[in-house]
């Protein structure tokens, strides 16, 4: 009789250690997908705002087309990006083309005096600040999630129901390369 209850008890353990151990991965898993939700509002807000700034663009310095076209189609294969790798790499070339449109204001005085351009050009700004503290959280919980999976106990249970590791969201701006100064 005792056998049995100890048979019981070991076995309701090694459940409740499985359970465990599941709900946990489980609970990183969906922490890192809603992270990766929030990078999305924020890029979003982000597209949202080019197309204005390229029409006030546009009305200053119309003749720049190659610059604004280069604009709206990297913003078009930043939309269409999937993973966070394929969306990173989409990132980087959509900064660089707003590196370029941003250069055009030096160009046209009346543009960089803009009360609209300089209105847009603050909010692109807090708004990539947002970004970044999104790509840090999801960042963040995906370093949570996946320690999780590799480390024993835990990456037995992730082995057996087959969960992932997830891809951190990393932009060339993440380099740890210094920050050249020039006077």
């Amino acid at each position: 009789m005792i056998l049995w209850i100890i048979i019981i008890v070991v076995v309701v353990l090694l459940a409740l250690f499985f359970v465990l151990q599941y709900n946990g991965l489980v609970r990183l898993r969906n922490r890192s997908e809603n992270a990766w939700a929030q990078i999305d509002v924020q890029l979003r807000r982000r597209y949202d705002l080019i197309p204005n700034l390229v029409e006030t663009v546009k009305g200053y310095a119309a003749h720049e087309r190659e610059t604004l076209e280069a604009v709206i189609a990297a913003r078009n294969v930043a939309i269409a990006a999937g993973s966070p790798a394929e969306q990173a790499q989409a990132e980087n070339i959509l900064t660089g083309a707003l590196r370029q449109l941003f250069a055009l204001s030096e160009a046209y005085p009346d543009l960089k005096a803009s009360t609209n351009f300089l209105e847009l050009q603050e909010e692109l700004t807090s708004t990539e600040d947002r970004i970044a503290y999104a790509r840090q959280y999801y960042n963040d919980a995906v370093l949570r999630y996946n320690n999780k999976l590799q480390v024993f106990p835990s990456n037995v249970v992730a082995g057996m129901f087959k969960f992932g590791e997830r891809e951190y969201f990393e932009t060339e701006g993440d380099t740890q390369e210094p920050v050249q100064v020039e006077f």
